[in-house]
């Protein structure tokens, strides 16, 4: 077998096969739950990209925990966000305890989180807390920016979790280099999610995806999308779909497709100029050729 048929590759097929229908019967919930984790003082956008992205993948609900002093300006910026403020303006095990008991006593109900997007620099301890009281309530957990920290391997290991880092990201998180040539990255994203049997999608020009069985790659993309807040789009669409009920690895395999689609509409309409915002409006014209109703 040559090294060029040993990973699948991003495509409309792979979105047709995993996207899910949606019944004629189904109310408010049924589409998938989410909670986004995260923002800071210096990034209060973040978070807000990565559930208004999920909201474009056809979720039902998105809460949005923040620092307290985020809550208005989140609030303001889109009704259709549920905001939980948070006491710290990083992630505590205060924070991790609030989020806990609001999920515990039924306040809230999800079924996956997004975890990091904006949030400061936060401790592997609370990190790894707060994925393991998620893998104990059966929500799948996506990690990224801030959430992708050292020392957070061994806490999080075999979870029912997708790892979305760049390539500073993934040094940081795993100790060593994804290499330069294609080959050589494809070998170090395999290994590495297999011996701590999470799933890991390694951003870049082309995005590298695997469970440590199954690898795949998306080449599609553009320069554009080094604006600030692509990775926030994307982190959310894997959340979205992990809510509803897409396994990790095609979740996240779909999740880099749909992220470089919007992009590459964007590209076709504004050129190199657009932004995060930009994606947000594109997202559901990639996804609406693959609406089914049942």
């Amino acid at each position: 077998m040559t090294f060029e048929m040993e990973f699948l590759e991003a495509s409309d097929k792979i979105l047709r096969e995993v996207i899910p229908p949606r019944r004629k019967t189904s109310h408010k919930g049924d589409n998938g739950r989410i909670l986004v984790v995260g923002g800071s003082h210096l990034y209060h956008g973040a978070p807000v990209f990565s559930a208004l992205s999920a909201y474009r993948c056809g979720v039902d609900l998105v809460y949005v925990a923040v620092p307290k002093p985020l809550v208005t300006p989140v609030r303001a910026y889109s009704p259709s966000l549920i905001v939980m403020p948070l006491p710290d303006l990083r992630l505590t095990e205060g924070c991790v305890n609030k989020i806990v008991k609001n999920l515990e006593r039924g306040r809230i109900n999800v079924d996956s989180a997004a975890v990091g997007s904006g949030m400061g620099k936060t401790g592997a301890k609370e990190v790894g807390l707060l994925t393991y009281k998620f893998s104990r309530m059966d929500v799948g957990v996506v990690l990224d920016g801030g959430a992708l920290q050292s020392g957070i391997l061994d806490k999080v290991k075999g979870a029912n979790l997708v790892l979305t880092p760049h390539e500073g990201e993934f040094h940081r998180v795993f100790g060593i280099r994804p290499g330069t040539t294609l080959k050589e990255r494809i070998a170090v994203v395999k290994e590495t999610a297999g011996n701590f049997q999470v799933t890991v999608l390694l951003k870049g020009i082309i995005d590298i995806i695997s469970n440590g069985e199954a690898v795949a790659i998306n080449r599609l993309g553009n320069p554009g999308m080094t604006v600030g807040g692509t990775g926030d789009v994307l982190c959310g669409v894997v959340a979205a779909l992990l809510a509803r009920g897409v396994k990790p690895f095609k979740s996240a395999l779909a999740a880099a497709y749909i992220n470089s689609a919007a992009g590459e509409r964007a590209l076709r309409r504004w050129g190199l100029h657009f932004t995060a915002e930009d994606l947000l409006v594109e997202i559901p014209r990639v996804m609406s050729r693959f609406d089914r109703i049942v």
